[in-house]
C-alpha cells in the first residue's frame, strides 16, 4: 500500500496569530498518526512562484492522509491556518516504484 502525502506550501501572513494553527492542528496530526517529513527549510524554486515555507507531511496511506483534512479537529485548525496564511494545498499518494 502506497502512503499518503501533504504537499503544502506556505505564505505566513501574521506571524503572531500562526502558532494557534499549529497547537489548534495538533490533535489531528496525532490521531491520524501524522509524520513530518519537510518543515520549512531551505529549498530553491526554479519555477513557478514560491511562498515562504514548503511542508511534507506523510500517512499511512491516501486515505488517512484525506480522512486527517476532512476531520473535525483539522478543519477547526484549518479555519485558523487560512485566516492567517496563504497556501497551496495538495493530498497525493505516493508513487507505488
Amino acid at each position: 500500500m502506497s502512503k499518503g502525502y501533504w504537499v503544502v506550501r506556505v505564505s505566513v501572513k501574521n506571524a503572531d496569530n500562526y502558532p494557534a494553527y499549529l497547537a489548534a492542528a495538533k490533535p489531528a496530526f496525532e490521531k491520524f498518526k501524522a509524520r513530518f517529513l519537510v518543515r520549512g527549510g531551505k529549498y530553491t524554486a526554479p519555477e513557478g512562484t514560491p511562498r515562504d515555507r514548503n511542508v511534507v507531511v506523510e500517512f499511512q496511506d491516501y486515505d488517512t492522509a484525506l480522512a486527517c483534512y476532512q476531520s473535525p479537529e483539522y478543519q477547526r485548525a484549518r479555519d485558523i491556518r487560512m485566516a492567517n496564511a496563504e497556501t497551496d494545498f495538495l493530498i497525493v499518494e505516493g508513487g507505488r516504484g
